[in-house]
């Protein structure tokens, strides 16, 4: 867990060619704008305004990093990417959004791992399918993937236990989580998970 509070801002990019070539392990987190992404970052990171959240969901634009590691030494990079399938958002703004992330998610080189945040009372949705076809080549090229079911707090037990099954038919592989920010539910978990991800161990 302490590896995760080291995260600090890096820098952001609004599209690929601003981003930094970098030769350490990336984790991206993606996710429609209401999937409680920034929120599960600020978790994890155990900061509160790390990823900023917005009162108006599709308003960031851009890919954020944040750097991970101890005495200041980066060793992973956390990555925020814009969220996707709001409504009230410019058609053009969406295109090129969704143009931006594809072509991120296809050829980023340091890109180890993605996390897909859902909100499982609403399951994964046509968007979310299109990115897991986006990434499957990846997957079967040792792309570590993670579903993540944020806002589980809203579930009872049997709820919880259905969105899970029924996620991980549709993700057709890699793993799927239930998380909540509120009840502190999953965070460890996916505090380890991350870890392996990026050191091949948990620390």
């Amino acid at each position: 867990m302490g590896w995760l509070h080291t995260a600090r801002f890096l820098t952001t990019a609004p599209t690929l060619e601003f981003l930094p070539a970098l030769n350490v392990p990336e984790i991206a987190f993606v996710g429609r704008s209401n999937a409680g992404k920034s929120t599960c970052i600020n978790t994890l990171t155990q900061q509160k305004r790390l990823a900023f959240a917005s009162k108006t969901p599709g308003r960031t634009q851009s890919i954020n990093l944040f750097s991970l590691g101890k005495q200041g030494v980066t060793d992973a990079v956390l990555a925020d990417l814009p969220g996707y399938g709001y409504a009230a958002v410019p058609k053009q703004d969406k295109i090129r959004w969704q143009r931006v992330m594809a072509n991120y998610l296809v050829t980023r080189e340091s890109l180890t791992g993605v996390v897909l945040l859902c909100d499982p009372r609403h399951g994964l949705t046509e968007l979310d399918d299109i990115l897991l076809e986006v990434i499957r080549p990846r997957v079967e090229e040792g792309l570590k993937f993670l579903v993540l079911l944020t806002k589980s707090d809203k579930l009872n037990r049997s709820e919880g236990t259905k969105a899970l099954s029924i996620a991980k038919l549709q993700a057709g592989g890699g793993e799927v989580k239930l998380f909540s920010a509120l009840k502190k539910q999953g965070i460890e978990e996916v505090a380890m998970l991350l870890s392996q991800w990026a050191h091949g161990s948990p620390e």
